[in-house]
């Protein structure tokens, strides 16, 4: 199915599925330069599945399309699978996939004939794609609907499709651009699950994402972008654990509670940070969850009584607001990236 013969299921995951060496993209707009990726450098494991996250407009769709050939690359190097994405485009194109935002199934086709012209485009025989498409149907839970049209298709079978149609030629690498964008909480897991059974099967994933949980829950390590530059990267966990890795609000029924408690609490090492907001106090720590008790102790102590209190573990969103200074949620598209994804 592919140069060496080897399909998805036959693969070892070891070894170095894609380097990216200063990787750089200017682009023009109104006259002026601006540079969409800025020197992004980063490795990826074969049989892994790693994210590119960041607010839109960080860079991470131009990065993905630099990496599978659709954009020449200005300056770096990028190897897929050791081959190298610029010096030999059309050998790359066959050890990767690739999953736009848009999709690209024929609405007006039916699940099946799209499995098999995408085959055919590939150049598969007759007798391979007789095994692969009721194989990728079942894979990607697709039998029950393959010969109706696509345009009758849910948002969550559409994406489905898209993914088979990614990896119809068994690639080592699929690239996945938003792939849950739109799609309801219960189909995004669902498509979770299936990005999961590929890698275990020894499939390497990169995905571009700006959903944090989607991030963490699949993902086994990040690059987060942002204006183009990396401001972080390795595992969720241990990024995590490099910021204060759980935050504490205590509501009062005042403000002057509220600065009694912060004078009760003192300074223990337990905590890296205190802050008082009108009638709450705001607390964060490293050891987790298990400075509750001590806090409530000092609280009880002062013959204080807590409102309510909310207890928030570390997330990315943490990680990004330390590193940049902003929330990831609510960042909106760069200036320095507008228009451009």
């Amino acid at each position: 199915m592919n140069p060496a013969g080897t399909t998805d299921a036959a693969r070892p995951g070891t070894g170095t599925a894609i380097e990216a060496e200063a990787l750089e993209k200017t682009f023009s707009s109104r006259g002026r330069a601006v540079k969409a990726v800025d020197r992004l450098s980063f490795t990826v494991a074969a049989g892994e599945i790693f994210g590119l996250l960041g607010p839109n407009g960080a860079g991470k769709t131009t990065t993905m399309r630099m990496l599978t050939t659709l954009l020449p690359i200005d300056s770096g190097r990028a190897t897929i699978a050791g081959v190298d994405v610029a010096a030999r485009p059309g050998e790359v194109r066959w050890h990767l996939g690739y999953v736009s935002q848009s999709g690209g199934a024929d609405i007006m086709a039916t699940g099946r004939e799209n499995l098999a012209l995408q085959g055919a485009l590939y150049g598969l025989s007759r007798a391979e794609l007789r095994r692969r498409v009721p194989e990728l149907l079942a894979l990607l839970d697709l039998e029950a609907i393959a010969d109706r049209r696509v345009r009758t298709y849910s948002g969550g079978q559409r994406r489905r499709l898209d993914v088979a149609l990614g990896i119809v030629h068994a690639p080592e690498v699929l690239f996945l651009d938003e792939p849950s964008t739109g799609l309801d909480p219960q189909n995004r897991a669902h498509l979770w699950d299936h990005v999961r059974g590929l890698t275990a099967r020894g499939t390497t994933v990169v995905l571009t994402t700006h959903y944090l949980e989607e991030a963490d829950a699949l993902c086994d390590r990040v690059v987060i972008v942002d204006g183009g530059r990396i401001v972080a990267q390795g595992k969720p966990a241990q990024l995590k654990a490099s910021v204060a890795a759980t935050s504490i609000a205590l509501a009062f029924h005042t403000a002057d509670q509220a600065a009694q408690a912060e004078r009760a609490l003192g300074t223990p090492p337990w905590l890296t940070d205190v802050a008082v907001e009108d009638n709450s106090l705001r607390v964060h720590s490293d050891s987790g969850s298990r400075v509750l008790p001590e806090l409530l102790r000092a609280i009880d102590g002062a013959g204080l009584e807590i409102a309510s209190l909310a207890l928030t573990e570390a997330s990315l969103d943490d990680v990004f607001l330390a590193a940049t200074g902003r929330s990831l949620r609510d960042t909106a598209a760069p200036s320095t990236g507008k228009g451009r994804p």
